[in-house]
């Protein structure tokens, strides 16, 4: 954090990877019958170190408080969880464009076209995988980018199932991929499950795991 105080006003600048405010706080006072010129400059300048004191303060609060909720794990729920799960989906389907989105599996990360960089918290209990099924194409992935990832079968239907430990079944359904060519669900966290894939009479199984750190890219499922 740096000062710098003029006649008139106090900044308050934070540095590089402190929160991104720049702050004035500027004193106000009612002109003032003086019998001294010293004591109106005494008082000014009293209210000014006041007024920047508690400026400085409200920063350092709001500081401690956006660290913090960064740096837990804890996921969104209820309208916010079913907003970044339509966000994720607007880019997937190039409904949104940004110079760059990726998705971990804490968070999504959205690059603007002027480099300002947005993170947002997933859902607390869903966990985000995103699978290219392949014949011949494929690339490595680790971490899905929404925006920069293609796979090889864009706009196709797949028969998907996916099974718990448990062999109970999450999910039987008829997919169709996107113009990405990738293949967008949502499974529960902290479980592993068994994903079987089915095109065309081709089929491929693979086992996905859904706890913090995972992959959210899975391009490795060939269909033979």
């Amino acid at each position: 954090m740096k000062w710098e105080m003029t006649r008139n006003s106090a900044i308050i600048r934070l540095q590089p990877g402190e929160l991104n405010f720049n702050i004035k706080a500027d004193y106000l006072y009612s002109p003032l019958k003086c019998s001294y010129e010293r004591s109106c400059i005494e008082l000014k300048r009293k209210t000014l170190i006041t007024t920047a004191l508690s400026a400085a303060i409200v920063v350092a609060a709001l500081g401690a408080y956006v660290i913090t909720d960064r740096g837990t794990n804890s996921g969104v729920e209820g309208e916010q969880a079913s907003d970044i799960k339509k966000m994720v989906s607007d880019y997937s389907m190039r409904n949104l464009t940004a110079k760059s989105a990726s998705i971990t599996s804490d968070l999504l990360t959205v690059t603007a076209d002027n480099n300002d960089e947005t993170s947002y918290k997933l859902p607390a209990d869903e966990f985000f995988v995103s699978i290219a099924p392949y014949v011949k194409d494929t690339h490595p992935c680790a971490i899905h980018s929404l925006t920069g990832c293609q796979g090889e079968m864009k706009n196709e239907e797949f028969k998907v199932t996916v099974t718990d430990e448990k062999g109970n079944v999450v999910m039987d359904d008829v997919m169709k991929s996107y113009e990405n060519g990738f293949i967008d669900m949502w499974l529960p966290r902290d479980q592993t499950f068994n994903v079987k894939i089915e095109h065309d009479g081709k089929s491929s199984e693979s086992t996905i795991t859904t706890s913090e750190g995972d992959n959210t890219c899975v391009s490795t499922m060939q269909l033979s």
